[in-house]
């Protein structure tokens, strides 16, 4: 008990360090009291310290298995591996909010020990902005969903983690949305101090860059390690649902990924300046409604904690942060105003511009989409869902179309171009994209949409390697330097730019995974009779029959398939089981993978006759699969290239001066 003891009791005074932290920033600003700022300052590293035992003395619960907590028998039992004790820790409702609170925590002690230019100026606003937002997360905590209440006994196990989140991935991917979620409360924060301080240039842009890369690249990662979840652990064959919850976090994706297109807008040109606020605003406040969303059992979801109280409570909180800022930006509206206007249609400015509407557009599709069952219950009391071909047929063409930009955005240049220099640029690899489009339509592959994304894609491809090429040629005609040096040493001169051109490459190969297994996946439902086979596109596999085994509180009943090429040659064996559990948790369902570079063969074991032997086995062939991951992972890489400090480069006078200074 003295652990847990220990980490009420701190998580009890953080309720009161965090307001105070809020109250000592604001009042000292408004009276300019720099005492009160400096020990909110101070207070901000208490507050950390109170959150991180809180946070450190209930892994331990969870760990040593206390079941005395209530939260420790809700999520952990005596059989669970002590990895998935420690994803306990973010796996329920009242622990993954003290996760969100230390998140907070951690963020905020950075910021506020980080110079920048404006900075002593903007941390205390800063500071007060985000304090506000952590207070609403003690309070919650304290009062609502405490990680530290007792059973008034002591039951001798716990009901265990949910076995669908027992996963590697679910060790990775919460935290990743998490830390992206709460990463945009940062630029957010300082958008907010910048209007409330009359500081609309692209200052607040230029600092908190790398915070909206890194919450973006940690959102993504989230997002992406999601669907792998979904599709190694749920067992139908796919990835991606349209899921409410799923939305939820590709919402604020969207808002975000068009935000870090216009910065860049304002930062060259002084224009946007409105908008870039109100994206960053609706960002943040997209990532507090998909919180809303997950905690309040509004729509159902398999990754929702179903809690109705606690969707109430952020809703209300979404609307509070919501009029904060539009009054804001409201009353600061005047100071917005663009240093400059567009000066032509064709251009680098509209291009961005264009794609943000796209981006918005798709945006709107999805949150339409998944507030439509709020929506008709409303008005008619009972939910109707909208299913996934809604979403395809709105949101997938919007983003062949925003495939589209990518393969123009980097031939036009900004203030002006003219179509003919266009022209000149884009004729080369239209020709190619379509030519390759036309070559998959004559080998069978026909789904429009499909066929839509590879041309697309195909065109970005070549846009893009001839970025490079151009500029890999001419550094090597100016240096002499070999072609892989000028490559790595061109990259290192404009991180920004060719890490960007990474990251649209691996959405590029992500983007084929996407189109190949929507528009060409193979699916058979069969039941088979030991000694039987089924034939999907090259493979055949052959039942042999069924065997069960146990583990500790499991009984696995598994099948085993003998998978043969079209041409006789075996493979290997696929097992597809159920896995029963002796503390009445539902069975689960555990599929077999057979995963090259090209193809997934999925097997999924759906029912059994004990008796007779047979099974009933759904068999999944999915396409260019593994692009979708390995698209990811280059996605990591390029975000990395474009966060990279670059080297500070003095110019003569300067290393002059530091000459003569020696």
């Amino acid at each position: 008990m003295f652990v847990g003891d220990i980490g009420r009791a701190a998580l009890f005074l953080s309720m009161f360090v965090v307001p105070y932290v809020f109250l000592a920033s604001t009042f000292g600003v408004v009276t300019k009291n720099k005492r009160l700022q400096a020990s909110a300052k101070m207070a901000v590293v208490l507050q950390f310290v109170l959150v991180a035992i809180a946070s450190g003395a209930l892994i331990e619960l969870l760990v040593s298995l206390n079941f005395r907590y209530t939260y420790v028998a809700e999520y952990t039992s005596r059989g669970l591996e002590v990895l998935y004790r420690i994803a306990a820790f973010w796996g329920g409702d009242a622990g993954s909010l003290l996760f969100w609170l230390l998140i907070m925590s951690v963020y905020l002690l950075v910021v506020r020990f980080t110079t920048h230019e404006g900075s002593e100026q903007m941390h205390p606003v800063v500071t007060a902005i985000m304090a506000f937002v952590m207070t609403f997360f003690a309070i919650v905590i304290n009062t609502v969903a405490n990680p530290f209440d007792t059973l008034p006994y002591t039951p001798q196990n716990g009901n265990g983690l949910n076995a669908l989140l027992q996963n590697p991935g679910m060790t990775v991917h919460p935290v990743n949305l998490y830390l992206g979620y709460i990463g945009f409360l940062i630029p957010f924060a300082y958008a907010m101090a910048a209007l409330i301080l009359k500081r609309t240039d692209a200052t607040w842009l230029r600092v908190t860059r790398r915070w909206t890369l890194i919450s973006w690249l940690f959102l993504s990662c989230g997002i992406i390690y999601g669907a792998h979840w979904s599709y190694e652990e749920l067992g139908w064959g796919g990835y991606w649902s349209w899921d409410p919850i799923e939305n939820a976090a590709l919402m604020p994706w969207l808002a975000a990924t068009a935000f870090l297109h216009s910065a860049m807008i304002q930062e060259r040109k002084g224009m946007l300046k409105a908008w870039n606020v109100i994206l960053i605003s609706l960002t943040f406040l997209l990532t507090l409604f998909g919180t809303a969303l997950t905690r309040g059992g509004m729509l159902w979801s398999i990754h929702s904690f179903a809690n109705g109280p606690m969707g109430t409570l952020f809703m209300s909180f979404v609307g509070i942060m919501l009029v904060f800022s539009a009054a804001i930006i409201f009353w600061r509206f005047s100071y917005l105003k663009a240093d400059a206007k567009f000066e032509a249609i064709v251009s680098k400015e509209t291009g961005f511009l264009l794609n943000n509407v796209l981006f918005i557009g798709a945006l709107f599709a999805v949150f339409w989409g998944t507030v439509f069952p709020l929506v008709t219950e409303a008005v008619t009391g009972t939910q109707m869902m909208v299913s996934a071909p809604f979403y395809n047929i709105v949101v997938l063409p919007i983003g062949v179309a925003l495939i589209l930009l990518m393969a123009i955005g980097p031939v036009v240049a900004w203030r002006k171009s003219s179509l003919e220099n266009l022209g000149k640029f884009l004729l080369a690899p239209a020709i190619v994209a379509l030519i390759i489009m036309l070559i998959i339509f004559f080998l069978g592959y026909r789904n429009p949409l499909s066929l839509a994304s590879y041309f697309a894609s195909s065109f970005v491809v070549w846009t893009i390697l001839s970025e490079f090429w151009r500029g890999v040629n001419a550094r090597m005609r100016m240096t002499g330097e070999a072609a892989v040096i000028s490559l790595v040493r061109m990259i290192g001169k404009n991180r920004r730019r060719y890490g960007g051109y990474i990251v649209h490459l691996a959405v590029i190969v992500m983007v084929i995974g996407f189109a190949s297994t929507g528009g060409y996946s193979q699916q058979v439902t069969i039941n088979l009779k030991p000694g039987a086979s089924v034939s999907i596109g090259d493979y055949v596999l052959l039942y042999h029959g069924l065997r069960t085994s146990q583990k500790p509180g499991q009984v696995v009943l598994s099948a085993d398939l003998v998978v043969y090429t079209a041409q006789g040659n075996s493979i290997g064996v696929l097992q597809p089981a159920v896995t029963f559990y002796e503390n009445g948790q539902s069975p689960s369902s555990d599929m077999a993978l057979y995963s090259t570079p090209w193809t997934d063969l999925y097997v999924v074991l759906d029912g059994t006759d004990n008796q007779t032997g047979q099974a009933l086995f759904e068999v999944h062939l999915n396409p260019l699969v593994s692009f979708i991951w390995a698209g990811g992972y280059l996605y990591i890489v390029g975000t990395f290239v474009s966060l990279w400090p670059e080297k500070k480069r003095q110019d003569k006078a300067k290393r002059q001066v530091i000459k003569n200074a020696l």
